[in-house]
């Protein structure tokens, strides 16, 4: 029997290296190094760098916070020792006698916020609080700034949720709009590290409304305040239940695309993925297509390059090869690594209708080839996808083929999706 000869392009591929694609330091720069931690233990989790090194960097992080007890720990891990350095013992009696200070300090508004009875006499008019603060209980406005010092020492120390609590207050008796801005941001990190979705979505608007709205000293502070959102935002859009929504209807508005490509090309990762995910924002593939081919010489990753193959391209087995590498990338993304599953399956997809369109009648075998699956697998998946009507075709299982209907959009529907575009982009001027 004649026996086939293996080529060079049939050869299987060495795997890819866990850490090309790795974009964990362009993501840590322009976040809290509170917000770097959960990325470092996920890093950790994955093996993808050498334990110690994972480790140093955590003590690192933690330096220059007041968790000195957690870098101490860590250390002695490390180091396999009860022995601590002579710095962190020295800055452990610093932090602990701040604390004692501001506890002292911070008292007299504290104390009027933990008792429920005399909080009850707040009203949702600040210039009658600080009145009645001064006048029936002595806190004057420096006490109520002490209030914001006090509640950043606490995130300091890691008590996040005593940091929000105190942050709320503080914003409902604050008369100064920087540092009320400020404490939306420590507060909008609190609820982050709390895990606390909802209420996280709710400090991301109120940001996204303030530096869309406000006059900043100047156009690249304004700039500045964006990108760092749209990296704070991550933690939020990929745990909300609607997040991959609010991703791509954010981040596709002009003025957040300019923030991606003047300080932020690595985003567009985050939405290419929330783009082939969402099969509800669609709409926005053209228009994602111009963004990635714009920028493809200042950033591309497996992800962003896959759209690339298959849309710019139509190389299908250059798409193929792409949506491999995305599984490694996706799986070693602290963000991404939970839709491995569903970015396959709906890349899939995508594979398959573009090749549909250029084809009538497909043979089983190539078609199983392109999307990376036996033909067993690839018959069961194309037949479910008939069967919950998102394919006009039918299969002929005599001949191996994929018979494919009309794939061409009626007027109405071209209509529809034209006048649903329209009405976006106006949305957004």
């Amino acid at each position: 029997m004649a026996t086939k000869e293996v080529t060079t392009e049939e050869k299987e591929s060495p795997a890819p290296c866990p850490t090309q694609w790795d974009i964990t330091n362009k993501i840590a720069g322009n976040l809290d190094r509170h917000l770097v931690f959960p990325l470092l233990e996920f890093l950790q989790t994955r093996g993808i760098y050498p334990e110690e090194d994972i480790m140093n960097s955590k003590i690192e992080l933690l330096k220059y916070t007041n968790m000195v007890d957690f870098a101490m720990d860590i250390y002695r891990q490390i180091h396999s020792t009860e022995n601590v350095p002579d710095e962190m013992t020295e800055r452990r009696k610093v932090v602990i006698a701040n604390l004692r200070e501001l506890q002292e300090t911070a008292a007299p508004i504290v104390d009027f916020l933990l008792d429920e009875n005399k909080v009850k006499d707040l009203r949702n008019d600040k210039a009658y609080n600080i009145k009645m603060l001064q006048d029936q209980y002595n806190i004057s406005q420096d006490d109520i700034e002490v209030l914001f010092k006090f509640a950043k020492f606490q995130f300091e120390c890691g008590n996040y949720s005593a940091c929000g609590d105190f942050l709320v207050q503080y914003r409902g008796l604050c008369t100064k709009l920087e540092t009320s801005f400020s404490a939306l941001w420590g507060k909008f990190a609190s609820e982050i590290l709390l895990q606390n979705w909802n209420e996280a979505l709710e400090d991301l608007n109120k940001l996204q409304e303030y530096i869309d709205s406000k006059s900043f000293s100047s156009a690249l502070a304004q700039l500045q305040q964006r990108i760092w959102l749209i990296h704070w935002s991550l933690f939020v859009f990929f745990n909300h239940e609607n997040g991959m929504n609010f991703l791509v209807d954010m981040l596709m508005q002009d003025r957040y695309v300019n923030a991606i490509q003047t300080g932020a090309p690595h985003m567009l990762r985050y939405l290419a993925a929330a783009v082939i995910i969402n099969k509800k924002r669609r709409n926005v593939l053209k228009e994602l297509i111009k963004l990635i081919k714009s920028e493809r010489y200042i950033y591309s990753d497996p992800v962003t390059e896959f759209i690339v193959c298959l849309f710019v391209d139509y190389d299908f087995e250059g798409a193929q090869v792409k949506l491999k590498e995305c599984e490694t990338v996706l799986a070693n993304d602290y963000f991404l690594t939970a839709c491995v599953d569903d970015f396959v399956e709906n890349a899939r997809l995508f594979i398959f209708e573009t090749y549909c369109r250029i084809h009538e009648t497909i043979d089983m075998k190539m078609l199983a080839k392109k999307l990376n699956m036996n033909q067993e697998s690839a018959e069961k998946w194309i037949a479910n996808l008939i069967r919950n009507a998102r394919l006009n075709a039918k299969i002929d299982s005599q001949q191996g083929t994929v018979v494919m209907g009309s794939q061409h959009p009626r007027m109405y529907e071209q209509i529809v999706e034209k006048t649903k575009n329209l009405t976006a982009r106006t949305y957004q001027l």
